[in-house]
């Protein structure tokens, strides 16, 4: 008898529609090669990027996804280190887009040194004291156990289940998910933390400058404590994408209540420590160097004073309040409205932490240096939004990714 490669007791779209479906974001996928393989054949002129933006747009890119994967390492911490054994259920949706977000990273990584076949350089030639060494080797490294955790999930598709050999690696492999969820823990916690780091320890740009802990600025534990607090709701939200696209309940509210009140209370105290951070480096830290508040917030449309209002109050107390409250959770439109904004909020973080530390004038003399991306930055940014689509697409299709789809659509 042949084994279909989809999940039993479970209905999928026709082939011809997968298909459809792929063919369109794969068509999306290769306008984001072709815009690589500029930047790699003609190197990094084909961007805007100049003396005044080292970092730009794929940077931001990085940091957004990685502190959105962040929902991987805290539901691994969740369900195998607190024993929240109610979000099993969902884990392996969070250890996908994990995957995907970290992945995603270091293809941008890849793109952004202009030469990926000297990449190997940052492993064998390692500066022992630039943070950027240990982002690289931990993003690395946890990129290796969520392959690790990936794997088991693979083994579980009914073809490849039947192999005698590889149904019980992925058994054997399940039984000690808990080990590389403490060590991937252990590495998101330094990796995401040094990221903020980078940008606290710049001395010579008063926007981005934290005092701190000993060696390590607040902006190491600010970054942390956000991909922690935001990390699930993105995956809350993608979930929630994926139940309206296929039209059918793949977790039981009660999952999403209980990672978003988790989430919510994070996120509230996250924010807290934002303010008082904000506040601390507005009165006291930026006047050390001779700014004021206002000094930071031109009157342009991009960064003006609303792009702090909407990142701390209106993406950050909002949505921290409706998900901290049983009501708020329990609606399902507060619900994903607070998601969605709070996702929103951690992208304006880092696109402050990235662009805006580069657009402040440091000398009266001097303008707001501004900066706008080329198609190929574009391009190459979308790219791995495409990549990730498509990667859920067949995860979703060929893999027991949700345990509670039987239960709530019978076929």
């Amino acid at each position: 008898m042949t084994t279909s490669a989809i999940p039993s007791g479970v209905k999928r779209c026709s082939t011809a529609q997968f298909m459809l479906w792929i063919t369109a974001i794969g068509a999306v996928l290769l306008w984001g090669v072709y815009a690589m393989g500029l930047i790699w054949w003609k190197g990094l002129n084909q961007t805007n990027m100049n003396d005044a933006y080292g970092f730009a747009l794929w940077i931001w890119a990085d940091l957004a996804v990685i502190a959105l994967g962040g929902g991987a390492f805290f539901s691994g911490f969740l369900v195998y280190i607190i024993g929240k054994k109610e979000l099993k259920n969902i884990i392996n949706y969070a250890v996908v887009l994990g995957f995907i977000c970290y992945s995603s990273a270091l293809l941008i990584l890849a793109i952004d040194i202009g030469q990926p076949l000297r990449g190997w350089f940052i492993f064998w030639h390692a500066n022992v004291h630039s943070m950027l060494t240990e982002v690289a080797f931990c993003l690395s490294c946890y990129f290796l156990v969520l392959t690790i955790e990936y794997i088991p999930l693979i083994l579980e598709n009914p073809k490849i289940d039947r192999v005698p050999f590889l149904h019980h690696l992925g058994h054997n492999m399940h039984g000690i998910m808990a080990v590389f969820a403490a060590v991937g823990v252990f590495l998101s916690f330094f990796h995401q933390g040094s990221l903020g780091g980078v940008a606290g320890v710049l001395y010579g740009r008063p926007f981005a400058y934290r005092s701190g802990l000993l060696i390590w600025p607040w902006t190491f534990f600010l970054f942390t404590w956000s991909a922690a607090a935001v990390g699930p709701c993105f995956t809350i939200l993608v979930t929630w994408l994926t139940e309206k696209i296929t039209r059918k309940k793949l977790v039981k509210d009660s999952v999403y209540q209980l990672l978003a009140k988790i989430s919510g209370w994070m996120l509230l105290t996250y924010i807290i420590a934002k303010i008082i951070d904000t506040w601390y480096w507005a009165a006291h830290t930026a006047p050390q160097f001779g700014f004021h508040l206002m000094d930071f917030y031109s009157n342009n449309p991009v960064y003006g004073i609303w792009i702090l209002i909407a990142e701390i109050l209106v993406c950050g107390v909002l949505p921290a309040l409706v998900l901290i409250t049983k009501k708020g959770r329990e609606n399902g439109f507060l619900l994903i409205s607070a998601a969605i904004l709070a996702v929103i909020g951690i992208c304006i973080n880092r696109w402050v932490m990235v662009l805006q530390v580069m657009a402040v004038p440091l000398f009266p003399f001097h303008k707001w240096y501004m900066y706008s991306p080329s198609w190929q930055e574009v391009a190459t940014t979308i790219l791995p939004v495409a990549y990730g689509i498509i990667l859920l697409s067949i995860s979703y299709r060929y893999l027991p990714v949700f345990p509670q789809e039987k239960e709530l659509n019978p076929v």
